[in-house]
Order: structure tokens, then C-alpha cells, then sequence
């Protein structure tokens, strides 16, 4: 029985939380469905999976996927099986999968395909289109048509060229320029070339120039999914590795190291307020509104924080010119403290009739939105400086400097103005 009518994310909610009945509800699937859904998987769900299947089982889901998403699956194959299944495959995925597995999955390679066929300038349309027709009847995919000459790539030919163009055209007036990159650039080069020059594909080069293979703008699509999920991960504080599908243990696991960072974080903060404890036990009111003051802090860092980040894998900013970004966001604190200031002094004379309190709580949130400002934007830069992730663990450092600083403002005022 096949899920035809099923939605997909139900089927994919079955087969993450419901690890007993995991491979029979897999297996369940046609095979063109457990092709479509294997990718959206989490890691450790999709290893699952994969090892629970049989060899023909598995064979038979590699020989359905691409080449490209094939590799990515091998991988989280033991090594041992992960041989038995390639000496089973058939010889053209056997020899492109190999091929493939060479490279670095990490570099410009490793996000390449092969399916790819090379022809001369003075072929003719129809000539090039009976070549793109056997291999399409070879391996059932569609290639891209790289233009050469020599050993020099000339571009590509668009597809929709074939399907208008008189079959007894040369291919030379159709070339469309193509850019190129190193078979060992990194995922950022990658990103980086896709970013500055929009296009759907850059040819793969090894260090003779030779071709290698294609990247599609869809791979680089995923990668960049993929990085910026990893970047929200870091930016709670969560090992890349857990997902929503993890049990109980493994999410303990990832994350209560960092829970005790932030505990003692908390602490500091805690001894901060214990320095006016007589200050607190004469203004009982104070205490009332010490949350807001922290929580208001807090939230304005994050969203100075969030933009900063942003900018930094835009390559937009880094510590050299973070002036003009350190400015702005220094004085849109500065204004938001004025506007969030009046409104809650306003509230604590309508509901408490304190003006001196009012007064203290608003100074004190004028000063920590702009410590928010200060630290949301000069931390992330900080830490990219010592080649660290610009967002794993600034919420610690922040959150303490707001708090920190945040309560020392308020309940030093008070102390100054209500004595």
C-alpha cells in the first residue's frame, strides 16, 4: 500500500518519530516516493534508513536518486558495504559514483554532477541534439552542453537553442559564456560566485583546466539552506548534528554545556544585583520592574544581532568598517530607549504614581538599549575576527553584558535618585 494521497510532511513526521515502524513504513513507499523524501530527512534519521536497508534495497533507491545525491547517501554508508554496494552497481553510476567519491566532499567538487557532454564550436544543432538524445537514453537525465575548443571551454549551449534553432546550425553563434571555478574551492567560493554573479550553473575545473563537472544553482540553493540552518543552530546555541527528530537524550546532550554557560551567566548577573540588596529591601518597586529592563535589553541585542550576522555572511561588514553599522545601531538604540523609556515611565506614574522611579527606569532603559546596540553589533565581529562562528555563543556574551550592565544602570540610579 503506497502514500500516494498522503501528505509529505506527515509521512516524513512518520519516519522520524516513530523509529519502530521506520524501515516498513519506508519500504511501504514506491520507489520514486522513497527518492523524493530521503533528502528531506534528517541526518542521523536518513543513516538510519540507509543502514537498516538491504543491499538490494538500497542499490535500487541509489540507482533512482542522482549521481550527486547518490554520493551524498554513500557517505553515510559504512565503508565496507559502501564497496559491496558500488561493485553492484550499474557500470555508469559504478564509474561516476566513483569518480565522484574522489573529491572532497566539502570543496567545489563535491557539489558537482557529471552529467555532462562536451562538443565542438562548428558542430551542428542537430548533430549536438542526437548527442544530448543517447545520453539522455543512457543514463535518463538530461546533460548540460559545455562548448570547447582544444582544451578551452568556450561556455555552454542553453538548451532552449536546440529545440528552436535550424538543425543545421553551427553551434557558435549560441555559445553562452559560462564562469568557471577551481575543483578545490571551498563551499564559500562557491556561494560567493553564485552571489556576486546570479547565473544556473558554473563549470567545474581541475588544475589543468580541465572540465570536471557542473554545479547547478539548486546544489548551491541546498548548501546555503544548509549553512544558514547551521547558523540558527549556533545562534541558540545547538550542535548542528541534533534536529527536531532527536530523541530526549541526544538533544541533553548537545545542548547542556551550553545551559551551563549560560547559568553561569545568570550568576554573574544575579551577584551584580546582590550588590544592592539594601537598595531592593528600601524600594520593593525596583524589583518589579528589574525584568524589564533585562528582557528589553535582551531582545533589542538579538535583533541588532540577527542583522549583524546577516551582514557578515553577506560579506557586507567586518570589524574594519563596522563605524558607520556601529553608529546606526548605537543611535537607533539610543532612540528606541527614548520612545520605550517615556512609555514605561508614563505607565509606572499611572499605575504606581512614583515619579522618581519612573524617571530611574527610564534613564536605565535608554543606557542598556544602548549597550544592546554596542555589543549586539561589536561581538559577532569579534568573534569572526578570531575566526570563530559570528553567531555560536553570542547570546551568552550579550545577554550578560545586557544584564549585567543593564541592572548595574538601574539600580545604581535608583540608589543615586531615591536615596
Amino acid at each position: 500500500m503506497h502514500h500516494k494521497n498522503t501528505n509529505k510532511t506527515e509521512i516524513i513526521h512518520d519516519l522520524s518519530f516513530k523509529p519502530k515502524k521506520r524501515i516498513e513504513l519506508f519500504l511501504n513507499l514506491s520507489l520514486a516516493e522513497q527518492a523524493d523524501l530521503i533528502h528531506m530527512l534528517s541526518k542521523n534519521v536518513r543513516k538510519n534508513v540507509l543502514a537498516n536497508l538491504s543491499e538490494p534495497q538500497l542499490i535500487s533507491l541509489l540507482e533512482r536518486v542522482d549521481p550527486d545525491e547518490a554520493t551524498d547517501l554513500l557517505q553515510l554508508v559504512g565503508p565496507k558495504k559502501r564497496e559491496r554496494i558500488i561493485q553492484s552497481l550499474s557500470q555508469s553510476l559504478k564509474d561516476t559514483l566513483g569518480k565522484l567519491l574522489e573529491f572532497d566532499a566539502n570543496s567545489a567538487a563535491g557539489l558537482m554532477t557529471l552529467d555532462y557532454i562536451q562538443v565542438e564550436p562548428e558542430q551542428s544543432i542537430k548533430a549536438v541534439a542526437e548527442k544530448v538524445k543517447l545520453h539522455e537514453g543512457r543514463t535518463g537525465r538530461s546533460p548540460v552542453v559545455l562548448v570547447v575548443e582544444g582544451s578551452q571551454l568556450l561556455g555552454t549551449l542553453p538548451s532552449h537553442r536546440l529545440a528552436f534553432g535550424k538543425p543545421e546550425d553551427h553551434i557558435t553563434t549560441h555559445v553562452k559564456k559560462t564562469p568557471t571555478i577551481s575543483h578545490a574551492a571551498d563551499h564559500d567560493d562557491v556561494i560567493d560566485m553564485f552571489r556576486a554573479h546570479p547565473h544556473d550553473k558554473v563549470v567545474v575545473l581541475n588544475d589543468d583546466d580541465t572540465i570536471l563537472g557542473v554545479i547547478f544553482s539548486d546544489d548551491v540553493l541546498q548548501l546555503m539552506h544548509e549553512q544558514e540552518s547551521a547558523s540558527l543552530y549556533d545562534f541558540a546555541g545547538i550542535n548542528d548534528e541534533e534536529s527536531v527528530m532527536d530523541n530526549t537524550r541526544r538533544k541533553v546532550k548537545f545542548r547542556y554545556k551550553w545551559l551551563i554557560i549560560n547559568l553561569g551567566t545568570a550568576f554573574l548577573a544575579s551577584a551584580t544585583v546582590g550588590l544592592f540588596e539594601e537598595t531592593l529591601t528600601q524600594f520593593v518597586l525596583l524589583a518589579v520592574y528589574m525584568p524589564i529592563v533585562a528582557g528589553m535589553g535582551g531582545n533589542a541585542a538579538t535583533q541588532t544581532l540577527a542583522v549583524v550576522v546577516r551582514g557578515i555572511s553577506l560579506k557586507q561588514i567586518d570589524l574594519k568598517t563596522a563605524g558607520k553599522t556601529l553608529r546606526s545601531e548605537v543611535g537607533a538604540g539610543f532612540y528606541n530607549g527614548i520612545i520605550n523609556g517615556v512609555i514605561v515611565a508614563l505607565a509606572v506614574i499611572i499605575i504606581n504614581r512614583d515619579v522618581r522611579i519612573a524617571i530611574v527606569l527610564a534613564l536605565a532603559m535608554v543606557v542598556n538599549l544602548l549597550v544592546a546596540g554596542f555589543f549586539g553589533t561589536m561581538i559577532p565581529l569579534i568573534m569572526t575576527k578570531l575566526k570563530k562562528d559570528p553567531a555560536s555563543s553570542a547570546t551568552v556574551f550579550i545577554t550578560t553584558a545586557t544584564d549585567v550592565i543593564g541592572f548595574m544602570t538601574f539600580l545604581g540610579l535608583g540608589k543615586l535618585i531615591l536615596r
